[in-house]
Order: structure tokens, then C-alpha cells, then sequence
């Protein structure tokens, strides 16, 4: 399961229906575009510094997922597709939803754009 920001932010602040989800797997990771957007978002929060802290404490036991060479053509192939559709995402979904594909994971999301993606696999709370 890959965390959109969403999502961590909701777990993070104790949603009960994230906690839920996620107890039952055994795979939960956080693309780097997300950590990436979720620090921007904490940046200014005047909550930064407990959410700083989650981070160091809780963060090891999530895999961050890194985009690679190899993330850059299925990010490519997406962003493509959906624009020739008529549907293009924010470019930092198109992100999310290439490291989904490239790692066969579902995406735990409220954002319904995911559901237009090809392959992409969308998990509410």
C-alpha cells in the first residue's frame, strides 16, 4: 500500500479508518514525493515540531519508494496517456501513481483522479 499525503496526514493524526486499513498490511510505503509535499505542508503548521517528531520516530518503519530511471518512463507513459484522454492529474500524482504501477501497489487516496490511471488502484478511507 503507497500513502498519498492525504493519507499520512490523516494517519498520522490518528484517523481511525487509516489505522484500521493499514494494521492489516504488511507493506505500507511513502513515495519521496509525498514526504517531500507533507514536510512542505508541515513547514508552516503550527503543529511542525509534533509532526517533525512522528517523522523521526515512526518514519523507519515505512519504505520510502524513490523515484528511478525506470520510474521516469512509467511517469512519462501516465502523464502521456492521460493528457491525450483529456485527463491529466497534478504532475505530483502522475508521480505517485508511476511508483504505484512500477511497484504494483495499491494507492490509499480520497483524490478520485487516481481512479482514472490505468493499472492505479485506489483505496478510500
Amino acid at each position: 500500500m503507497i500513502l498519498d499525503t492525504n493519507a499520512l496526514s490523516a494517519f498520522i493524526d490518528g484517523e481511525p479508518a487509516v489505522g484500521v486499513r493499514l494494521a492489516s498490511e504488511t507493506h505500507v510505503a511513502i513515495p519521496v514525493i509525498v514526504l517531500g509535499e507533507f514536510r512542505y505542508g508541515i513547514a508552516a503548521s503550527r503543529y511542525r515540531e509534533r509532526y517533525e517528531r512522528w517523522l523521526a520516530e515512526h518514519l523507519s518503519s515505512f519504505e520510502i519508494l524513490d523515484v528511478t530511471e525506470p520510474t521516469t518512463r512509467t511517469y512519462a507513459r501516465v502523464r502521456a496517456a492521460l493528457k491525450k484522454a483529456g485527463r491529466p492529474i497534478p504532475a505530483n500524482d502522475a508521480w505517485i501513481a508511476a511508483l504505484a504501477l512500477q511497484h504494483r501497489l495499491p494507492v490509499m487516496s480520497r483524490d478520485e483522479h487516481f481512479d482514472v490511471v490505468p493499472g492505479v488502484r485506489r483505496e478510500a478511507w
